[in-house]
C-alpha cells in the first residue's frame, strides 16, 4: 500500500471513530457492503436528482459499489421499506429521521441533499379567484405525492400556521409524474402540493396558480421561519457502525453529484436524466432545473437551525411528537459529508 492508499484509509477510519455514538470497527478500503439496495420515493422528481446524477455519472461505480435503487411511491413507503428490511438505505426526507428517533428507532441521515423542501403549493386556476392563500384550504382536496410524505406534510403545516386544522381538507396520493399532472388537468384534485418538475409543468401550462414556493431560500423563510432540510440519505444506525467504509463510500458518491451539480447547466442535467423525465418537454424541464438549482446543498450538511426548523413544524403538527423530546444531533451524523467534501 503506498502512501497515498495509507492517508486515504486513515481518513476512513477517522471518519468511523469520531462519528457520535458508534463504535470502532476494523476498516478496509474495499466497501464492507459493496452491494446494497437503495429506496426512493418518486426519483424522476427533482427533489431526488442528486441521486440520479451520482448513478448517471457512475460515481458509485467510481467508490467500488453497485448500488440497486428500487423506486416507490413517495417517502412515506421508502421509509416503510427501511424499517422493513427490504432496502438498505434511503433517499427521503429529513423529517423521517425526527419521526423515528421519537418512536426509538435510531434512523440518522448522513448527508444532506436539497437545503430547501423545492415544494409548490398551488389552486387550480380555476379555484384561484376564491382560493388566495391556505387559509382557504378547508375542504379541497389537496392532492399530494403520497400521504404521510413532505409534499403532505408541507401542506398541512401550511394549513394550520393559516389558522386551520391538518385535517381539514381531504390529502390525495396522485404519484410523482404523469400521474400528478393529469390529476390537476382532470380536475381530480383542487390543491396541489407537489415538486419539480410536475409544478413548473402544470405553471406553463397554465393549470396552476402558485401560492407557496419552497424552491428558494425567501420562499422557504416565507413559510418556515427559515432554513428547512429536506432530501437526506438515511440508514438505519446500525448500518452506518457495521458498513462505515460502504456509508462513507455512499456519502462521497453523493457529494460529488452535489458538486457537480452546483456548476451545471439546466442543458447538462436534461442531457444526462432518462427521456422520461422530461414529461415530453425538454424546455420545460430545462426551466424546471433552472428554479431548482437554488434548493440543492450546497455542503452536504445541514445546520442545526435548519433541523429544528423541521421539528418545530413537526411537533405543530403530529400530536405524537408535540411533547417529545428528540435529541437533533442523532438524526444527523455530519463526519461522514465532512469528510467527503474535505476530499480525503
Amino acid at each position: 500500500m503506498n502512501r497515498r492508499h495509507l492517508i486515504m484509509a486513515a481518513g476512513v477510519a477517522l471518519a468511523a471513530w469520531s462519528a457520535p455514538g458508534f463504535t470502532p470497527t476494523a476498516l478496509a478500503q474495499n466497501a464492507e457492503k459493496p452491494k446494497l439496495t437503495l429506496g426512493v420515493g418518486g426519483k424522476q422528481l427533482l427533489y431526488y436528482l442528486p441521486l440520479t446524477i451520482a448513478e448517471k455519472k457512475g460515481f458509485f461505480k467510481e467508490q467500488g459499489l453497485e448500488v440497486e435503487i428500487n423506486d416507490f411511491g413517495g417517502g412515506a413507503k421508502s421509509l416503510q421499506a427501511l424499517v422493513g428490511g427490504s432496502v438498505d438505505v434511503v433517499t427521503g426526507a429529513y423529517e423521517h429521521t425526527i419521526r423515528m428517533q421519537a418512536k426509538g428507532q435510531d434512523v440518522r441521515a448522513v448527508v444532506e441533499l436539497g437545503r430547501f423542501p423545492a415544494i409548490t403549493i398551488a389552486v387550480r386556476k380555476e379555484l384561484a379567484g376564491k382560493v388566495k392563500s391556505a387559509a382557504d384550504f378547508k375542504g379541497l382536496k389537496i392532492g399530494v405525492t403520497a400521504p404521510g410524505s413532505s409534499t403532505a406534510l408541507t401542506a398541512q403545516y401550511a394549513m394550520v400556521k393559516a389558522g386551520l386544522k391538518a385535517t381539514d381538507a381531504p390529502i390525495i396520493g396522485i404519484g410523482a409524474g404523469a400521474s400528478a399532472v393529469a390529476a390537476i388537468k382532470q380536475g381530480q384534485v383542487d390543491i396541489i402540493s407537489h415538486l419539480d418538475p410536475v409544478t413548473s409543468k402544470l405553471e406553463a401550462d397554465g393549470d396552476i396558480v402558485t401560492l407557496i414556493d419552497t424552491r428558494t431560500e425567501a420562499g422557504t423563510r416565507a413559510l418556515f421561519g427559515g432554513s428547512n432540510p429536506a432530501a437526506v440519505l438515511y440508514l438505519k444506525g446500525e448500518f452506518a457502525e457495521k458498513n462505515p467504509v460502504t456509508t462513507q463510500k455512499l456519502v462521497n458518491a453523493f457529494v460529488k453529484a452535489l458538486k457537480w451539480l452546483e456548476t451545471a447547466k439546466p442543458e447538462d442535467v436534461a442531457d444526462l436524466v432518462p427521456p422520461e423525465y422530461l414529461l415530453g418537454d425538454k424546455p420545460l424541464y430545462l426551466r424546471a432545473v433552472k428554479n431548482s438549482q437554488e434548493s440543492y446543498s450546497r455542503t452536504g450538511i445541514s445546520p442545526p437551525e435548519g433541523q429544528q426548523s423541521v421539528y418545530d413544524a413537526l411537533k405543530l403538527l403530529d400530536p405524537e411528537l408535540a411533547t417529545s423530546n428528540v435529541d437533533l444531533k442523532k438524526t444527523f451524523i455530519d463526519t461522514f459529508a465532512k469528510k467527503a467534501a474535505s476530499g480525503s
